[in-house]
């Protein structure tokens, strides 16, 4: 007999927002985690009256993506969104938005007009290609742009890149460009529960997927038409409260029949003949139907035996490691005076966010807070990374320096695979029956919360065809 329906490791907000489905369809859920917390990266903390994130955050896909459907479908307490706002790039002259179409590029003084044009002529010809499934997906935007481009206009690109993959220009794909900036839309997953939406035909999952179904073709040629009306920003919020409201939310809306664990490492998947059949920690053994593993798929095999191949496959995701640096403010500065996010890409790029601009509970009363965060190199000292981006912060904004009065640094892997040509997604089977995989390492689609909840309805779906529900 076993303990639980279903085990979740990992109590991150892909293992959580798995449980909180799973146990809406029935499953009695026991969630492990290793930490004294849950929420991973998805979370919040109070340091001398500021409240820092995990990272800077812009929840993406808000109006018809993943996390629209599960909150639709499963929460029973949904945060309020603030709209998130513009992405600027800063240059010494100030703020200047990033362009999203080929009108905005018009105008995009920050790079070379020439530049401007051999650009824009790259984005229609891989919206075109794509538009008609003949893109290398596999093509690098570095191999992609046009020849002769300045210094400036490839430091700018190898910016933005590490921000939609995780990688540089090198090694991410055209294809990721056009998807992570909106110009291409990701879909949300099929119609996962087919015989339980065909009862309810008003629901939101079958609405979407008839959509989608209804005019697929339109919606690919559509992508040229952004070419003029793009919005990067689109659909794109950030929760009132910061992180930690969005994580509240998915631990209010967990029923009864879910069982949640701090403290709890497991050392072993426990199989019976090929099969998962629960998982031992420190302290204890738990037996279950099925397992849900949202911990890093890399780290697998240290705690189950592995088909050589997979452990081949895995072996091959990549991931990233980033430096953020919270600086509170003593008072509110003009050069954070906007919504949304920026991007410095000169004597080295960083992506920063004064989330204190969207609440003002955040910060302590007329006060800011701004996050930074930098792509970092593994192989080299922290602490001299951590002083080379402060000293790129006070050339970006000169004086801030006088208005700092806390400092925070958090050393992070933003996402548990980066999207790289070469690198590989598991998807949510694993090669070994029973045991399903969840979180950013299985699903390549969009970034951060949104791309967990792609996660979850991929496996949502396999554990559906498979009948355990």
């Amino acid at each position: 007999m076993t303990d639980y329906d279903i085990i979740v490791i990992g109590g991150g907000i892909s293992g959580l927002l798995s449980a909180l489905t799973l146990s809406k369809h029935g499953k009695n859920v026991l969630v492990l985690e290793k930490n004294s917390t849950v929420g991973g990266n998805c979370n919040s903390y109070n340091v001398d009256g500021f409240q820092v994130d995990t990272g800077p955050h812009a929840i993406t896909h808000l109006r018809e993506g993943p996390l629209r459907r599960l909150m639709d479908e499963y929460f029973t307490y949904i945060p309020v969104f603030l709209d998130y706002g513009t992405y600027y790039v800063r240059t010494e002259k100030g703020l200047t938005k990033i362009p999203s179409n080929i009108q905005d590029f018009v105008t995009f003084d920050v790079l070379p007009r020439k530049d401007r044009l051999l650009l824009s002529q790259s984005l229609t010809k891989a919206l075109t290609l794509n538009a008609f499934g003949m893109l290398d997906g596999n093509q690098s935007v570095y191999d992609f742009l046009p020849k002769g481009l300045s210094k400036d206009t490839l430091n700018f690109v190898d910016a933005i890149a590490p921000f939609l993959s995780g990688k540089s220009m090198k090694e991410t794909s055209v294809n990721r460009v056009l998807f992570g900036s909106s110009f291409v839309r990701d879909s949300v997953s099929e119609d996962i529960f087919k015989d339980e939406t065909a009862a309810n035909g008003n629901s939101y999952a079958s609405a979407v997927t008839g959509m989608l179904s209804k005019y697929q073709l339109t919606a690919r040629l559509s992508t040229l038409g952004r070419l003029a009306t793009n919005r990067v920003a689109y659909a794109q919020a950030y929760p009132r409260g910061g992180l930690k409201s969005f994580l509240n939310s998915v631990l209010y809306s967990m029923p009864a029949n879910v069982s949640i664990k701090t403290g709890e490492r497991v050392s072993e998947i426990l199989t019976i003949d090929g099969k998962a059949t629960g998982v031992e920690t420190g302290t204890d053994s738990y037996k279950a139907d099925a397992v849900v593993y949202s911990g890093f798929v890399k780290s697998l095999p240290s705690l189950v035996p592995l088909p050589s191949d997979f452990k081949e496959k895995i072996a091959r995701i990549e991931h990233t490691l980033s430096l953020t640096i919270w600086l509170g403010l003593s008072e509110k500065m003009n050069e954070f005076d906007y919504m949304g996010s920026e991007v410095w890409f000169r004597t080295g790029a960083y992506w920063a966010m004064p989330i204190s601009n969207y609440d003002p509970c955040i910060a302590p009363k007329g006060k800011q807070l701004v996050g930074f965060t930098f792509v970092i190199d593994e192989k080299k000292n922290i602490e001299s990374e951590k002083k080379r981006a402060l000293e790129i912060i006070f050339k970006a904004v000169p004086g801030i320096e006088n208005k700092i009065e806390m400092t925070h640094y958090q050393v992070t892997i933003p996402e548990k695979a980066a999207v790289t040509i070469n690198g590989f997604i598991a998807g949510p089977r694993s090669p070994v029956a029973n045991l399903y995989l969840v979180g950013t390492d299985t699903d390549n689609r969009s970034m951060g919360i949104t791309r967990a909840g792609y996660s979850v309805l991929e496996l949502l779906k396999v554990i559906n065809e498979d009948k355990k529900f």
